[in-house]
């Protein structure tokens, strides 16, 4: 059976403390995992510091670190894993993106322009008297 592939959103929050002192390493940990189980990443930067809501971990604050990744649908369960058992990664989510979005959305986070397209049929206010 072979693996379908698809486009994820990674939100990662890390260890603020470790972040500070090897901010490269950690960042090129993260994408070590992805690689691991045959992902590919897309774009990899970071989004925020800030002092999260509550604690976890006893950390009171986080880096955010958002990353776009193509992976193998059925080895999502291994990358969580993963991050949960990485002293560096406080808490981690996934979603999955439409397929459609996938190019804009790129493009967006690399800081690219796209052109959108408008809908095939009427213009808007055609008919509105």
């Amino acid at each position: 059976m072979a693996d379908n592939t698809a486009v994820y959103e990674g939100l990662f929050i890390l260890d603020s403390n470790k972040f500070a002192r090897e901010r490269e390493g950690l960042a090129r940990e993260i994408e070590a995992m992805v690689e691991a189980i045959d992902g590919e990443v897309l774009v990899s930067r970071l989004w925020e510091e800030r002092r999260l809501a509550f604690p976890i971990k006893g950390q009171r604050k986080g880096a955010y670190w958002l990353m776009y990744l193509r992976i193998p649908t059925l080895r999502l369960k291994e990358l969580t894993r993963s991050c949960e058992i990485s002293d560096s990664v406080l808490r981690q989510l996934f979603v999955k993106l439409p397929p459609s979005l996938v190019d804009p959305i790129i493009a967006h986070a690399k800081g690219e322009t796209v052109a959108v397209e408008e809908p095939a049929g009427e213009p808007v206010g055609a008919g509105v008297e």
